[in-house]
């Protein structure tokens, strides 16, 4: 679409009064928005739901100059704008009630991706953080595209989990793309735009406010298949996408928690009413896809040429050096991802002397390596 073309869109999503909704009931009414702002005023008030007031807004539009400015800052940060009439736009996302008219896109959109959504606290447990980064790097290299929304916590987790997986991730912004939020994502949003896509609906320069977020919640269900909840607290924003996704007609997962710990009650609150309980990601697999482990043919072909293993389920073989028991069970919960040393006391069932042990073993042989916080991860042959 030529920037002749999506000026008009920009200035009637705009107008005051017009909104998503009333967007696209006068681009069914007109065709284009063009012809809208083409429209004679008494045509435009006859269309049902914009009224007089609305109509009189488009008539009297004035802010040219700044959709211009609007799409020579795109063009400068080599920012796409996708329109709902294009072919890229996600399709799970046209049929929700009040679609965005366009997405601002850092990166690239595929009509292949298969995308899952994963949201949860931005105060995260280290076990919340390693189980979300676990679970998204093996759904990427299953072939599943990650989306999240780019918070701290579990949302940044998941991006992280899917770059580590060699897949694709779709971050969803409450700002302006030409806004890194929260700041220390810098690189991490950088990796994103590199590996997948990094969208908004909101202008340029639209700070991170609050009620921006909703918005931003509606699109990270919308365009995916379905949603994975993680350490949710009882009034966790993470509750009302999954609300939002139900309405959507989504499905929704959650990863059970402790019944001790208040940021797991939203969780198991949602696994009562009936959302699924994940365990590993066969769990998801099995409702979002014709067949569980399905993946696209680009994604295959991609994961094939990158050497990524193609039964990434199964654990990794122990290398070629000497362990005891206690070290192979615990090497195999350590992987590129870090780990702390509380989540692999757990999943290992040894005791905490045995886990200590067993890691200094594994540093002095060379097969880990220890990173600030009690962090483990393996390190690189």
């Amino acid at each position: 679409m030529t920037d002749r073309d999506l000026k008009y869109w920009i200035a009637l999503k705009w107008v005051e009064g017009v909104g998503n909704v009333g967007f696209t009931t006068l681009l069914n009414a007109f065709g284009s928005p063009q012809q809208v702002f083409d429209a004679p005023f008494s045509m435009l008030k006859a269309v049902s739901g914009i009224g007089a007031k609305a109509a009189r807004q488009i008539k009297d539009f004035s802010g040219w100059e700044k959709v211009e400015k609007e799409l020579e800052c795109a063009r400068r940060t080599g920012v796409g704008i996708i329109t709902s009439q294009d072919p890229l736009y996600p399709p799970c996302l046209s049929n929700i009630y009040d679609n965005p008219a366009y997405l601002y896109v850092k990166g690239s959109l595929r009509d292949d991706d298969i995308n899952v959504a994963f949201v949860g606290s931005r105060m995260a447990s280290a076990h919340g953080l390693f189980t979300t980064e676990r679970l998204c790097r093996e759904l990427a290299l299953r072939g599943a595209t990650i989306v999240s929304g780019m918070a701290r916590g579990i949302d940044s987790a998941a991006h992280r989990g899917a770059l580590a997986g060699r897949g694709r991730t779709i971050a969803v912004l409450g700002c302006g793309l030409d806004i890194v939020y929260p700041p220390e994502n810098t690189k991490l949003l950088s990796d994103i735009a590199a590996n997948g896509a990094v969208i908004s609906e909101f202008p340029f320069g639209t700070p991170p406010n609050a009620p921006n977020f909703p918005a931003r919640n509606r699109i990270i269900s919308g365009i995916s298949l379905g949603v994975v909840v993680v350490e949710a607290g009882e009034k966790s924003g993470s509750l009302i996408t999954a609300r939002i996704a139900l309405e959507q007609g989504r499905e929704v997962f959650a990863v059970p928690g402790s019944i001790d710990v208040s940021g797991s009650r939203g969780t198991n609150k949602l696994i009562k009413q009936g959302a699924k309980l994940i365990e590993n990601i066969d769990d998801i697999l099995e409702e979002i896809l014709p067949q569980a482990g399905r993946m696209p043919a680009s994604v295959k072909t991609h994961a094939s040429r990158d050497g990524a293993d193609s039964h990434p389920a199964k654990r990794e073989t122990v290398p070629d050096m000497t362990f005891t028991e206690n070290e192979k069970a615990v090497w195999q919960v350590i992987s590129q991802i870090p780990v702390h040393i509380d989540q692999i006391i757990t999943s290992t069932g040894r005791t905490a002397a045995e886990v200590l042990g067993s890691l200094l073993s594994l540093e002095l042989k060379g097969a880990i390596e220890q990173k600030p916080g009690k962090i483990y991860v393996r390190k690189e042959s």
